[in-house]
């Protein structure tokens, strides 16, 4: 479990990227049984650094720390310096990898890492501007503009600006469970998972008129898990064809129906597993699988472990509730 973080800073750093990563792992949120991380900002020469707004922060640590830290987070540098990034932030990126330790990106923190040489051969994405830059500069990764964050392994680059606390979220998860990610979102006032893309981002869409949002059809799909929901049923419920709800969906939410039902579908086997004791195969059925083979599959595909790894190490013990009290 992550424990310490050293969040690098450099000359030109964004304020605001810096200030989501402080706002992720640097703050006490232990009076909500939220695990207070070691954080710490280094940069490699102590002192005063300036940021891209004519303001300095003074940081006190050079980059010792991050050599221990169980994740290092990446923030932005600026694009003149992309091809000439400090050559000590690389060594301290190379080595984190190397060691097994998590690496986080902001933005165009990417460009810092993928210098390195650590994401040769992997996917990676940041900010759709600089998207085709970094494929241009670095060939051998599979740069992706259409994401929010991309995982590879242990090191996680995110998009443009909020996107970077989607990848924080994201981590978070993964490292202390859905219901404690689903709490510092909701201090933050933030959703605790944005589906979709960039690409619902880079053109600017028209408004939403209220009368035809699918808010009421998305609230209706998260009280019917359980049920097998078809696009056509869907459609029916926003008064649409199935093309036009499939059409408006994907711009609205960023994917599709059935990829929005599935990751909803998995949120909620999380929080079932974290806060009850119910079985596997209830489980399921809970959640639309159908068979706690289906549900296997599908966690395992979109976690990375499986159900019974997942409770072990997330399951609240005091506040486990059985399946009597669930249907009460």
């Amino acid at each position: 479990m992550i424990r310490t973080v050293a969040c690098i800073v450099q000359s030109g750093f964004a304020p605001f990227e810096f200030g989501l990563a402080c706002e992720a792992f640097g703050l006490d949120r232990s009076d909500e049984d939220i695990p207070n991380f070691d954080f710490r900002i280094v940069t490699p020469d102590p002192g005063a650094v300036p940021s891209n707004l004519a303001f300095s922060i003074n940081v006190d640590e050079d980059l010792a720390f991050a050599d221990e830290a169980d994740l290092v987070v990446v923030t932005p540098i600026p694009r003149e310096a992309w091809d000439d990034v400090d050559p000590r932030a690389l060594d301290v990126v190379r080595r984190a990898v190397e060691r097994g330790a998590w690496v986080l990106t902001v933005c165009s923190g990417a460009f810092v890492v993928a210098a390195s040489g650590v994401l040769s051969g992997r996917r990676a994405t940041t900010h759709w501007r600089y998207a085709e830059t970094m494929a241009r500069m670095y060939p051998d990764i599979e740069v992706d503009p259409n994401v929010l964050y991309v995982q590879s392994d242990r090191i996680i680059t995110s998009a443009g600006t909020a996107a970077g606390l989607d990848a924080c979220l994201h981590l978070l998860r993964i490292e202390l469970g859905a219901e404690a990610a689903n709490t510092i979102a909701r201090r933050m006032v933030v959703p605790p998972q944005r589906d979709g893309g960039q690409a619902q981002f880079i053109a600017t869409p028209l408004p939403v008129s209220t009368s035809l949002s699918l808010t009421p059809v998305t609230d209706w799909m998260l009280e019917n898990l359980r049920r097998d929901l078809s696009v056509d049923q869907l459609a029916a419920r926003a008064h649409m064809s199935p093309r036009t709800f499939a059409r408006r969906f994907k711009a609205d939410y960023g994917t599709t129906p059935a990829a929005w039902l599935g990751r909803q579908r998995i949120l909620h086997a999380q929080r079932l597993l974290e806060q009850t004791d119910l079985g596997l195969d209830a489980i399921a059925y809970e959640c639309g699988f159908g068979s706690a083979a289906v549900l296997r599959q599908n966690f395992s595909r979109v976690l990375g472990t499986t159900p019974t790894a997942y409770r072990a190490r997330f399951a609240c013990a005091d506040d486990l509730v059985g399946a009597g009290e669930m249907a009460s």
